[in-house]
């Protein structure tokens, strides 16, 4: 990510986190080239007015080094929405007008590393009898479609990618919707009691959903002699 202002890297990678991507901020062109020769990126998120390059130049440089098996994602201001044709000419593989949708800006990242990687993006994401499917955003629990909203299914993916870690709650809001949530806000806690109910959260199941009173919450795998007992029976064998 190529961006001069903290706040949008900081938003662009809480945003990547809840589909499963790191997100690397750069803060100018020069030290974002000096890190693609230490790092290895699967997709580069590119503000069009970098402080130190043009944004074409940028471009450019990147199909020099990398030809097009890089995509390239660009985010302008509404004022350069013009110029984007151009940008696109130069060796872009797409573009955002700012300020960045979180569902929008996902649903472009996945596009754009699906197009690029299709072998790796084919795959389901197993956990026990749940399965995620990335691209479409759908759960099956013992291949029985979930039906949730799009947060809902963003908070699940968040905690089956963390299971065993326990999540603060400021992390889980701002992952799920940001400053829309509010601080104080009990829609997290709505959120998570729907999901227990819908994905079956329970022992029988595999998976309980904990809650840590005044931090946060941890999706816990339960050992095998526990797992696909009876609620009652698992509560007696603790």
């Amino acid at each position: 990510m190529l961006d001069d202002e903290p706040r949008e890297i900081e938003s662009i990678q809480r945003v990547m986190a809840v589909i499963g991507h790191e997100c690397h901020g750069f803060a100018d062109g020069k030290s974002l080239l000096r890190g693609l020769r230490d790092e290895v990126f699967d997709l580069l998120v590119l503000d069009w007015r970098p402080p130190d390059f043009d944004g074409i130049e940028v471009i450019r440089k990147l199909r020099e080094s990398f030809g097009n098996r890089l995509p390239l994602l660009l985010t302008a201001a509404p004022e350069d929405k013009t110029r984007m044709a151009t940008a696109l000419l130069a060796g872009a593989d797409d573009f955002m007008v700012k300020p960045l949708g979180s569902a929008e800006l996902q649903a472009r990242v996945q596009a754009l590393l699906r197009r690029a990687y299709p072998t790796r993006f084919e795959r389901e994401l197993a956990y026990g009898p749940y399965h995620f499917s990335p691209l479409t955003g759908t759960i099956r629990l013992h291949g029985e479609p979930v039906r949730l909203k799009q947060r809902e299914y963003e908070l699940a993916l968040l905690l089956f990618r963390n299971i065993g870690r326990l999540l603060s709650r400021e992390h889980l809001m701002q992952a799920i919707g940001g400053q829309e949530l509010g601080s104080g806000s009990r829609s997290l806690d709505t959120h998570v009691s729907r999901l227990r109910v819908r994905l079956a959260l329970r022992p029988e199941n595999g998976m309980v959903l904990a809650s840590v009173y005044g931090l946060g919450y941890r999706l816990e795998l339960l050992p095998d002699e526990v797992a696909g007992l009876p609620c009652a029976l698992a509560g007696a064998a603790e």
